[in-house]
């Protein structure tokens, strides 16, 4: 979605509209599904924590997932109002469902291994990613070699095979991961009820864990950045005039690249502490987006895929695990509820500020370099979190 998505919208279902359009366009949906992830995310975590039905929630959000990225293999050329809202429904599922999959990392590790585990978590996201989007890049480069009639039917066959796939590992998590209370939820318009009354009292909680909440905002601006260089770094390229094989390539290497790297980051956490692991990549990110704003030859392009391979997946495993110190252990799903919440609302803004400008100027450049500001502001709020005193007002709110 973060590689073929992007360029299959551009190139074969938005062919009749200009480059500053379907930038528009994408950024504009990608913001819309953000929203409804804002509206619904902790709503669902009061709901799934108060009737211990986390894993429930989550395979209903896994499967509107798998079924709208799936759809997508049904989607004929030219139909880009289709494929952008099966795009924005699949975007909801995923969203969704990481509330309670975040979740339900705090029943099966303790807070001394949270880093590693985390960590570990998103490397090996990357890897199985990796290899499937490997296939599927092989599939798009000799179409003929799997019996297809062009790249383009390739292309629609990876939804499919990734709707497949993403199906198909679920099943672990639903059948051997724990959730304890599992099955006493009450009816659904009873746990709506009591879920909305769990919603206020968290939020009452919320508002008095200063450092949690500091964090939250910090979080909020910084993975906006993250995830709108994930979303919008294809649309990027090929504004550039970069070829579209090339970027493709790129984005391969960085799920590779990401498999050895957050593992490694999980492993600094250990030794540095998470949030200073937090600031590296934060500075890492900035120098990416000095480069790309300058960059000429797609060979810059597969050097900033390495680079961003090395940091991605190591901030966004380490957010997950610093949050989890600052926070009630008791009521993970309400809490991380609000943690994608704020990361999705701050996407709202980051590809529409990617967009806007690349439309308000017809330079693409601008756009990518207005995304520095976010990182900026999400270091600065960074510096206030104080994790000792975060951790002892978590644990006056346990219980």
């Amino acid at each position: 979605m973060a590689g073929f998505f992007p360029l299959f919208f551009k190139q074969y279902w938005a062919a009749d509209l200009s480059a500053s359009e379907s930038t528009f366009m994408l950024g504009s949906l990608n913001a819309f599904a953000s929203l409804v992830v804002v509206i619904l995310a902790p709503l669902l975590g009061a709901i799934a924590d108060k009737g211990s039905s986390r894993k429930r929630f989550l395979l209903y959000f896994a499967c509107m997932g798998v079924v709208m990225t799936g759809s997508l293999f049904l989607v004929a050329a030219g139909g880009w109002w289709l494929a952008l809202t099966l795009y924005v429904l699949a975007v909801i599922g995923f969203s969704s469902g990481n509330v309670f999959y975040d979740a339900l990392l705090v029943e099966v590790v303790d807070e001394a291994d949270v880093d590693r585990v985390s960590a570990f978590g998103f490397s090996l996201g990357y890897l199985g990613g990796g290899i499937l989007f490997a296939v599927n890049v092989l599939m798009t480069l000799n179409p003929d070699w799997f019996g297809l009639a062009d790249t383009a039917s390739a292309v629609k066959a990876s939804f499919l095979m990734v709707a497949i796939w993403w199906a198909l590992f679920s099943v672990p998590v639903m059948l051997f991961v724990p959730e304890p209370g599992g099955g006493t939820s009450s009816d659904l318009s009873a746990g709506i009820k009591a879920g909305i009354g769990q919603l206020r009292e968290t939020l009452s909680k919320l508002t008095q864990l200063r450092q949690a909440w500091i964090f939250l905002l910090a979080y909020w601006l910084y993975i906006d950045g993250v995830d709108t260089i994930v979303r919008m770094a294809v649309d990027y390229g090929l504004a550039l005039g970069f070829d579209s094989n090339g970027l493709i390539v790129a984005l391969l290497i960085t799920q590779f690249v990401g498999f050895p790297a957050a593992i490694v980051f999980g492993q600094l956490a250990e030794r540095w502490g998470a949030k200073q692991c937090i600031y590296l990549a934060i500075g890492v990110y900035l120098v990416i987006i000095l480069w790309a704003y300058q960059m000429n030859q797609v060979w810059e392009f597969y050097m900033l895929a390495t680079a961003i391979g090395l940091v991605q997946g190591g901030i966004q495993a380490l957010s997950r695990s610093y949050y989890i110190r600052l926070i009630p252990k008791d009521k993970p799903a309400e809490f991380f509820g609000f943690y994608n919440m704020l990361g999705k609302f701050a996407a709202v803004f980051g590809p529409m500020l990617m967009g806007g400008v690349s439309l308000a100027t017809g330079n693409p450049r601008l756009s990518i370099l207005s995304v520095a500001v976010l990182f900026v502001a999400g270091a600065l709020l960074l510096k206030c979190v104080d994790e000792e005193a975060g951790k002892a007002d978590a644990l006056r709110f346990e219980g």
